[in-house]
């Protein structure tokens, strides 16, 4: 605000300083001019233009949806559509709402469950008792059968612990007849004869025949007999049959 103008009217000193305004009237100026305008801020940094916003969906035309729209609208309409068949289906067998035909069925399962638990037990209990009559019966086959093979092997002579290993030794079959049991047996007997009471043979030493038939020793002639009668009855013999010698029985 600019100060005012008031000049004084009539002359002004020309010498020297001298202040515009004095008396009453230079003070009300002097108050009334408003002092000194208020220094101007330095102009700072710009600010930085603020960003556009960002363009946003589309907005959806009126009367159309998306495939998220249709597929939350057809997963109700198929739940609805199972509770209410759920619903007629329970209606129409008596129950006065689903919660309670879903409490039936459940009862109903338990006690089916029930009933083929102890079915069950009844099966595992059967088989069991199977299982020991099958072992009990084919322990008496056994033992009926070591005691056929003992019966036979007592009859060639075994006894005792003889008796014993013969039985570990007879090689047979479980299903074997008599016939194969007893012909076993005896070949066992010439194999092993000390376990059914015999002597077993003398080892031969090694490297040695076995004795010619005569009894002479293995690899030599047999031994010259002995001549049973005096020395000459062999040609008086013979002379006698040629008439040369005339036979004193006869005389």
């Amino acid at each position: 605000m600019r100060r005012p103008a008031q000049h004084r009217l009539g002359p002004t000193a020309a010498h020297g300083w001298s202040h515009p305004y004095t008396g009453l009237a230079g003070l009300a100026v002097f108050y009334n001019d408003g002092g000194d305008p208020p220094a101007t801020p330095p102009a700072g940094a710009p600010a930085p233009a603020a960003e556009p916003p960002k363009p946003g969906p589309p907005p959806t035309p009126a009367g159309t949806f998306t495939q998220e729209d249709l597929d939350r609208i057809a997963a109700r309409e198929k739940a609805q559509g199972k509770r209410s068949a759920a619903k007629e289906f329970a209606e129409k067998h008596g129950f006065n709402s689903i919660e309670d035909a879903e409490q039936f069925i459940a009862a109903a399962r338990q006690a089916e469950d029930a009933k083929k638990t102890e079915a069950q037990k009844r099966q595992e209990e059967l088989d069991r008792r199977e299982q020991e009559l099958a072992a009990r019966e084919a322990a008496a086959v056994a033992r009926e059968r070591n005691a056929n093979r003992r019966a036979v092997l007592v009859g060639l002579g075994a006894t005792g612990d003889d008796l014993e290993d013969a039985v570990a030794l007879l090689r047979v079959d479980d299903d074997a007849d008599e016939q194969t049991v007893a012909d076993a047996a005896a070949k066992l007997k010439e194999r092993r004869p000390e376990l059914f009471g015999q002597a077993a043979p003398a080892p031969q030493p090694a490297g040695q025949m076995p004795p010619a038939p005569g009894g002479a020793p293995a690899g030599g002639p047999p031994p010259r007999q002995a001549p049973a009668g005096k020395p000459g009855d062999r040609g008086r013999e013979m002379a006698r049959l040629r008439g040369k010698i005339r036979d004193p029985k006869a005389a």
